[in-house]
């Protein structure tokens, strides 16, 4: 068996796609090792000059039913929070705290897109439901903090403008339906040296 290439997935739990995606990350476990890396996606969007679709009032809607939708197809259990957007600051300092594995990722983003619950509301819950104490406190340690802002910021380096972006060979593929675009890559390594891909990376901007 060939040795698998290494991958970074940035994620955060507020993000439907995200855990859509990671309900899927078995379809890249054979040829990948993937790294969840927990990120502030508010903080991306920011640095990026990016807006989440929750924020924009016309997208809303459209966009968290074509979530209930794509669950429907996939097969994958779905159920919206309380309300969305929510912080999710508290829970991806924990994650990090944690050093969570993939079954840790995994659960805290079924407890808010299975159990439908925002950690905030329930945080001795959220806790027991990953494993760990119910009295675990919100991290406040500067380190870990400090970490979650590099995260983040290692995100936007690497070419991620927002969740989930598996960042692969230096390539960013963003969204819950580049899987089986970062499938072909993997079957056709040269595809971005080609002649139509590196065009369509360096279009000029008409509007600039």
């Amino acid at each position: 068996m060939s040795e698998k290439i290494v991958a970074t997935l940035y994620y955060d739990i507020i993000s439907p796609f995200a855990y859509l995606y990671i309900k899927q990350r078995n379809r890249l476990e054979h040829k990948l090792d993937i790294t969840p890396v927990p990120i502030l996606l508010g903080g991306l969007f920011r640095a990026t000059e990016n807006k989440g679709p929750g924020e924009v009032a016309a997208k809303r809607p459209h966009t968290y039913q074509f979530c209930v939708w794509q669950a429907e197809k996939l097969g994958i259990p779905f159920r919206f929070p309380e309300h969305h957007p929510f912080m999710t600051v508290a829970a991806q300092r924990l994650l990090i705290e944690q050093k969570a594995d993939w079954p840790m990722v995994e659960k805290a983003f079924d407890y808010v897109w299975v159990e439908g619950k925002d950690p905030n509301l329930s945080w001795p819950d959220f806790c027991s439901y990953l494993g760990l104490p119910a009295d675990t406190v919100k991290p406040d340690n500067p380190e870990v903090k400090a970490q979650l802002v590099a995260n983040t910021n290692q995100a936007k380096a690497d070419g991620a403008f927002g969740v989930p972006a598996l960042i692969l060979n230096h390539h960013c593929f963003w969204g819950v339906d580049t899987i089986d675009w970062a499938l072909d890559y993997l079957a056709r390594p040269g595809m971005f040296d080609e002649a139509s891909y590196v065009y369509a990376g360096n279009v000029p901007n008409g509007l600039a």
